[in-house]
């Protein structure tokens, strides 16, 4: 397994063997620590393999702000764009509660996951438009 994180510094992240990568958040994920988590999740999703899945540990998450929010946003799409699928581990109530209350809890399930993590190179299918053909009517 390697660690990439400097001595006390968070989040911590680690890639195990069968390449999927985990990042333990600590503490407050706000405007003071939002780039952080950033910088540390848009390394694993352009990683060459990039890996399979994306685990953010959030078990030792004590608060979630709204820019806290809008980086957890960005690093689900990143992921889905790499292919790579997002889960967000051991979810503490603080976490839940915001998800729930700002209605993007059903973005971080893990069927939604699923749904949007796909091969690198695949056409993106949730920006796909779908023309109705004509039906000839003037």
């Amino acid at each position: 397994m390697t660690t990439h994180s400097d001595a006390g510094s968070q989040p911590a992240t680690t890639l195990d063997a069968a390449g999927d990568a985990r990042i333990r958040i600590t503490g407050e994920l706000d405007r003071d620590t939002d780039d952080e988590l950033g910088r540390a999740a848009t390394e694993c999703p352009n990683a060459d393999p990039a890996p399979r899945h994306l685990h953010l540990d959030c078990a030792r998450l004590t608060l979630c702000d709204s820019l806290g929010l809008a980086t957890l946003l960005m690093i689900h799409r990143d992921a889905a764009t790499a292919g790579t699928r997002l889960h967000l581990d051991e979810r503490p109530d603080v976490l839940q509660r915001l998800l729930r209350t700002t209605g993007t809890a059903h973005v971080f399930s893990d069927a939604a996951a699923a749904a949007h993590a796909r091969t690198p190179g695949e056409p993106d299918r949730s920006t796909t438009t779908r023309v109705a053909p004509l039906s000839g009517r003037p």
